[in-house]
């Protein structure tokens, strides 16, 4: 029985295509990817140096020497353990003129499952770590074109106080909420002349030194979800309206273990079978939390 391995093949072109399917695709492509060490299956250990401050220098006598730095290692677990499987049929990809190929059913599922499921679970594994000890820091507010900078430069200013890197911060936002950043009070609207034809430029993609990302569908910025089979908004979640975020202060893991397609034989009764798996998360760093910052839906009354 033929077996096509597309472990490593499958695994390299998903990373490849993670900035441009997924709204969370800068997250994915944080530098931490590279720094973790995989222990097993399911266990990361990453390293924390912490080192000491400075003395006073003396220039007449000579001090001891002593270990001014140290390492610990944060132990993760994985949590997310997912599979997928689908059979084909020789005759339904002959019928169908190759529609039913496996190459066009797992680009589908990629497009229309994996890839949406992937943000949904970005959004509220972040959310999940970050509430353990900053549930008093969310922002819960209803965001209007008189408030919504006057909020924004809030999270600015505590991201600032926390010595957080200015170059690289990232703001996640709905639909709704860029439309009230292209309304909102002060902002400023660029008209330019290109070719003759006067425009209005409203995109709004900057503000200050923060990159704002393609708004996130608001079904993909919620509290919470459930992912039974595939992924919908739990029945507890909340609307999240924005994150603002630094790459820095997440660590995202993808560990496909397994992905193969066994050609048709008779233990397949004549069927294609495709099989995948994969261990994959994503974490916010423990001691980088202050680089990360949601503003949500007031609680209900």
């Amino acid at each position: 029985m033929a077996v096509v391995n597309y472990a490593e093949l499958y695994s390299k072109a998903l990373l490849q295509a993670f900035p441009y399917v997924l709204h969370f695709g800068a997250l994915w492509n944080s530098p931490n990817k590279d720094i973790y060490k995989v222990v097993d299956a399911d266990t990361i250990k990453i390293p924390h140096i912490t080192t000491s401050g400075r003395v006073d220098g003396d220039r007449d006598t000579i001090g001891g020497f002593t270990r001014n730095h140290d390492n610990e290692w944060i132990t993760k677990q994985l949590r997310n353990h997912r599979t997928w499987e689908t059979l084909i049929h020789p005759m339904d990809v002959q019928q169908t003129g190759g529609v039913m190929a496996i190459q066009n059913a797992t680009k589908v599922y990629n497009q229309e499952q994996k890839f949406p499921e992937m943000d949904a679970y970005t959004i509220s594994a972040l959310y999940s770590d970050y509430i353990v000890s900053n549930a008093d820091k969310v922002v819960k507010v209803d965001l209007t074109v008189d408030n919504i900078l006057t909020e924004f430069d809030k999270l600015m200013e505590a991201m600032d106080e926390a010595r957080v890197p200015q170059q690289g911060r990232i703001l996640y936002v709905t639909p709704h909420v860029k439309t009230l950043l292209k309304q909102a009070k002060d902002i400023q609207r660029i008209i330019s002349a290109e070719g003759g034809e006067k425009s209005v430029n409203r995109n709004i993609s900057r503000i200050d030194e923060v990159m704002i990302e393609p708004a996130v569908p608001s079904e993909l910025m919620k509290t919470a979800y459930d992912f039974t089979k595939g992924w919908k908004v739990g029945a507890s979640a909340r609307q999240l309206h924005m994150l603002l975020i630094h790459p820095t202060a997440v660590l995202p893991c993808v560990n496909y273990t397994f992905a193969a397609l066994d050609e048709p034989s008779a233990k397949t009764k004549g069927k294609q079978l495709y099989f995948e798996e994969s261990f994959e998360d994503m974490f916010a760093l423990d001691y980088k939390m202050g680089a990360i910052a949601f503003v949500q839906e007031p609680d209900a009354a």
